[in-house]
């Protein structure tokens, strides 16, 4: 069976040919195109604005004119992660799709299902001609993973509706009317490069974490690989000297990494300690993490001598800010159950130019003074080991909001459908709403989508059944949008 042949047919054939259109961060200009002859071809209004965002309008069917319009709001861009070994271009290659045991995966890279089912279910909503719903305003922004550009610079009067559906969230039957705000911290590390003429280069590489989204999955104790590999270097320490040539680690500033390698340099017969040591630590991980990491490795591979390496104080103060470095969650809600409010995550370390080192982390909170001050502390370690340190301004949290007129109706239309009463919540991740609503003060806004696991990772996933299960609930709620 192929994705075209999966129920409701009409989202999954053009969630089909989404997957085909390359379209990274800051760079979906072919997905933005597909959009624009996408509105020609069925007659509908569209309009792009300066940074790319794009608005699909279509008219009420009949008598319904007097609903009030809504619009309904998907990202464009997707997270590009793929496995170690897989050969894949996320700037010319279409996704490779299968399905499995109930759920749409993808051949070795993220599967774009975040957000692009969102925007499936969108363009399904505008190219159908037997459905029931007031005017409708589709809006599609871009770069929302790497930095919610598109939704920062939404122009005003772009959209007109007082009603928001975002159709971004990964769990079905979850409603969501609130989510974090967060900051991205960035430390630069210079140092002293040292020539190298003689001694025994090995990569010592994790790898096999399941890594995952650094707001949603968080607390889920997944291990990161640059933490693992920062402690074996740190650990390493103690046994024998060595020089560092190479720390590299994760990508994306909201993904958990999940690979990281080290270049090292040691004197001669001092091998079987290094890879003693590494086999330790595949254990000692394993049995930390525990069924999250069973197939968690540290390996060691003996390599060509690189030609330079960082002073010894350099990597003195990348490696123990490192270990200081706080990730994970730091503190719960005492207002929502089990929702973390407070977060951090180290995501990655690259070797730039000019002999610097980059560290990136991210940052989250649902109490703005909170995420201020997980910043601070995140600069704190830093800016002791003499780092530059830099923070952006960062975009706000979603106040929750239980008056809400649309609330009702979704968790309304959601019993009407099922049966049940839909679990409504808030967030640990950085929707758009709380942009929007700096923008378009007014607007009443409600959050779903189907169940999605393991995104930002390659081990992405969407569950077939819960698509249906989203349709039949957007459709619900369109119908049964309140009067003007």
């Amino acid at each position: 069976m192929t994705l075209r042949e999966l129920e409701p047919k009409i989202v999954w054939e053009f969630f089909d040919d989404i997957t085909k259109i390359p379209r990274p961060s800051k760079k979906e200009e072919k997905i933005i195109a597909y959009l624009l002859e996408f509105a020609k071809k069925y007659n509908l209004q569209a309009k792009k604005d300066l940074i790319g965002n794009v608005v699909i309008r279509k008219p009420a069917t009949v008598g319904f004119e007097n609903k009030k319009s809504i619009v309904l709001q998907s990202h464009l861009d997707m997270v590009c992660e793929k496995n170690e070994g897989t050969e894949h271009n996320f700037e010319t290659d279409s996704i490779q799709t299968y399905i499995d045991n109930g759920w749409v995966k993808a051949k070795g890279t993220t599967l774009g299902a975040d957000d692009g089912i969102g925007v499936a279910a969108q363009l399904a909503i505008l190219a159908a001609t037997d459905l029931k719903h007031g005017a409708i305003e589709c809006l599609f922004t871009i770069d929302e993973e790497s930095g919610m550009s598109g939704a920062f610079n939404l122009e005003e009067n772009f959209i007109e509706s007082k009603i928001l559906l975002n159709l971004d969230s990964e769990d079905e039957g979850e409603l969501y009317i609130g989510c974090a705000g967060g900051k991205d911290t960035v430390a630069t590390f210079t140092y002293e490069e040292e020539k190298l003429k003689k001694g025994e280069a090995f990569r010592i590489t994790v790898k096999g974490l399941k890594g995952g989204h650094s707001g949603d999955d968080i607390n889920k104790g997944l291990g990161n690989s640059i933490k693992i590999l920062n402690r074996f270097l740190f650990e390493l320490i103690n046994k024998i000297e060595y020089k560092l040539s190479l720390f590299d680690g994760g990508n994306l500033r909201n993904a958990i990494p999940r690979e990281a390698f080290a270049d090292i340099v040691i004197s001669s017969k001092k091998k079987e300690i290094v890879e003693g040591l590494a086999n330790e630590f595949t254990q000692i991980i394993r049995n930390e993490l525990g069924f999250k990491a069973p197939d968690a490795l540290v390996v060691c591979e003996e390599i060509k001598l690189p030609k330079t390496a960082i002073d010894k104080e350099a990597r003195r103060k990348l490696l123990l800010s490192l270990y200081a470095c706080p990730h994970g969650e730091i503190r719960y809600s005492d207002l929502i159950p089990e929702l973390v409010e407070t977060s951090t995550n180290l995501a990655s370390v690259k070797f730039a130019e000019n002999s610097t080192i980059v560290v990136t982390t991210s940052q989250r909170s649902s109490v703005e003074s909170a995420k201020t001050d997980i910043v601070n502390m995140v600069q704190s370690v830093f800016r002791l080991a003499d780092a530059k340190v830099k923070s952006n301004s960062g975009y706000p949290g979603w106040q929750p909001n239980q008056n809400s007129e649309i609330l009702a109706i979704a968790s309304k239309s959601y019993e009407s459908v099922f049966g049940n009463i839909p679990k409504v919540k808030a967030i640990h991740a950085g929707l758009e709403c709380g942009l929007f609503l700096e923008k378009y003060p007014y607007l009443d806004m409600v959050s779903f989508g189907p169940t999605i696991k393991g995104a930002h990772s390659p081990d992405e996933r969407l569950e077939i059944k819960t698509v249906q299960m989203f349709w039949d609930w957007l459709l619900h709620i369109l119908e049964n949008a309140p009067e003007k």
